[in-house]
């Protein structure tokens, strides 16, 4: 099928299918469904602290593929030789403020001092939860590259990444890393902004992540489209996928897909494990901050698919299926 460049209609880039934001007449439903929500949105019990053991980045993982998820959409990819960080966020709330606005459930488990030496940082598009401008802010003076989308280059600058260091991608264009890895933006149905004005005027992307032995799919934040199954024949088979399944919700089904269609994503994608992202950490959407892995559970059963969901910062070698349960300790 190949993967075609994204478009755009004015200033604005558009999804490959039509696709709903919040409608303005859901505005006061959507209020009122917040204001007489009784889930669990926040964990009851503290979560953590998690503590990764970074001494173990000093010995490179004998599949050649080992994560560490940070939280959320924020993971340490390490791949066939090669380490990066995937929409990092450090920051305490993912707002436009640190005073208000959805706080982490978690420290992350590792600074960023301690971080291993990275080869590449892929930002998948402007929103706050994947864009954090501390963050990035902390990388100022370095040469690490930065792999964008279309548009997302402006606040790194700003933030005081050089211009150098900074490559724009639109959905099809690949980048290599010296000569043995190769990073690929490709399309995902999701929407951008970080304000009330400039909806849209900047790309969201997902990624395919492929070094000399592994293949990896970074799904970063989407709806689900037919896209999953371009991509999958593509770019495919993949040894791991990541996919958002949290934040999903009645009044924007078409920006997040939620367990069920999250798994169906992962069937059509040509993937051998699933490992499930957006979730756990914010508290952005109706449900309880555990549905979501809970409810994947039982379509993984009914789908004969296999899970990866790795505690907080450990370091888990990618060698096949692996569930922590990491979560169970902190259900009411």
């Amino acid at each position: 099928m190949g993967i075609s460049p994204s478009k755009k209609i004015g200033r604005k880039y558009q999804n490959t299918i039509p696709t709903g934001e919040v409608k303005p007449g859901d505005i006061i439903p959507m209020i009122r469904a917040y204001a007489t929500n009784k889930a669990e949105v926040v964990p009851k019990k503290t979560l953590g602290p998690f503590k990764t053991d970074v001494s173990i980045y000093q010995t490179p993982p004998k599949t050649g593929l080992r994560i560490t998820w940070i939280g959320h959409s924020s993971l340490l990819i390490e791949i066939d030789g090669r380490t990066i960080l995937t929409d990092p966020v450090w920051s305490q709330r993912v707002s436009m403020t640190q005073l208000f606005g959805p706080k982490r459930f978690f420290n992350p488990p590792v600074r960023l001092s301690d971080l291993p030496p990275l080869d590449a940082i892929i930002i998948s598009h402007d929103h706050y939860d994947h864009l954090d401008k501390a963050t990035i802010e902390f990388f100022k003076g370095t040469t690490i590259p930065f792999y964008c989308s279309l548009g997302v280059g402006q606040y790194l600058q700003k933030w005081g990444i050089v211009k150098n260091f900074i490559t724009e991608l639109d959905w099809g264009d690949s980048v290599m890393i010296d000569h043995d890895l190769v990073i690929t933006a490709t399309p995902a149905r999701h929407f951008s902004g970080r304000g009330i004005i400039g909806r849209n005027e900047t790309l969201w992307s997902s990624f395919v992540i492929k070094g000399k032995n592994h293949n990896i799919f970074h799904g970063a934040d989407s709806g689900y489209f037919p896209g999953f199954r371009d991509i999958g024949e593509t770019f495919g088979p993949f040894d791991l996928a990541t996919l958002e399944i949290g934040a999903y919700g009645q009044y924007w089904p078409d920006i997040h897909m939620g367990p069920d269609k999250a798994s169906d994503a992962f069937l059509d994608l040509n993937a051998r494990i699933m490992m499930p992202i957006h979730w756990g950490t914010f508290n952005l959407a109706l449900h309880a901050w555990f549905e979501p892995i809970e409810k994947l559970l039982g379509y993984a059963g009914k789908k004969n698919i296999q899970l990866f969901v790795p505690e907080p910062g450990m370091p888990t070698e990618v060698s096949g299926p692996h569930n922590s349960n990491w979560w169970k300790a902190y259900l009411s």
